[in-house]
């Protein structure tokens, strides 16, 4: 477990702050929760992206407090076209919930996707954008927020989510094998995950996204 490094949280909210997103830390998942719920106007439409660092946190299941018009993706008994119509939707939510798969010291969010559902509605849409990141997605700058995907958090999504993907059997991205390989050279698996990737940086609309740091290691 990496051990939490507050100046280097603290360099990363403000960063963050300097590129007009807000920046909150939380000491754990529980503050976390408390944070969202008051960023959260009872009665808003809300939905969020594929996650397990909102699941960790008991976020999700916050959502199902009545309190909130909840665009569930994951309602049982939907069918495929059904949550496809939740995608769109929830492009027009007031609140947009997710993770991260990572956070540059220099106030960057990086994203890879494969529906990219969820980095379409981070980027426009919904009038506000929550994240939610656990301490350890937190890497110097870009370039090792590509490497962390292909490394950290890619291949354990691939297994989660059973694509047969090169990634899921050897823990690791085939395009690190290339001298020149950046974010988009990898495998050709029709289940591939990693499909078009975003790097949000200074933003127009100030404090629209909103960025809460979890003292805890969570997610992928």
């Amino acid at each position: 477990m990496e051990k939490l490094d507050m100046t280097k949280i603290e360099k990363t909210m403000e960063a963050l702050r300097k590129n007009n997103m807000q920046a909150f830390f939380a000491e754990n998942k529980e503050k976390a929760k408390e944070i969202v719920s008051q960023l959260l106007p009872e009665g808003c439409t809300v939905s969020h992206g594929g996650s397990v660092t909102l699941s960790q946190t008991g976020i999700r299941d916050m959502l199902k407090s009545g309190k909130y018009n909840y665009l569930d993706r994951s309602a049982e008994g939907l069918t495929r076209a059904q949550v496809l119509e939740i995608y769109k939707k929830s492009l027009l939510a007031d609140v947009y919930l997710s993770s991260s798969n990572a956070v540059t010291e220099n106030g960057e969010l990086y994203n890879v996707d494969g529906n990219s559902n969820r980095v379409a509605a981070m980027l426009y849409g919904p009038d506000s954008v929550i994240v939610v990141v656990g301490y350890n997605k937190i890497v110097p700058d870009i370039k090792d927020a590509v490497k962390r995907v292909k490394t950290k958090a890619a291949p354990p999504n691939t297994v989660r989510l059973n694509c047969a993907t090169p990634c899921a059997k050897t823990g690791e991205c085939i395009s690190l094998k290339k001298e020149d390989s950046f974010a988009c050279d990898g495998c050709r698996s029709e289940q591939r995950i990693c499909c078009n990737f975003v790097v949000m940086a200074q933003q127009r609309i100030k404090d629209r996204i909103k960025v809460i740091i979890v003292g805890e290691e969570l997610g992928y």
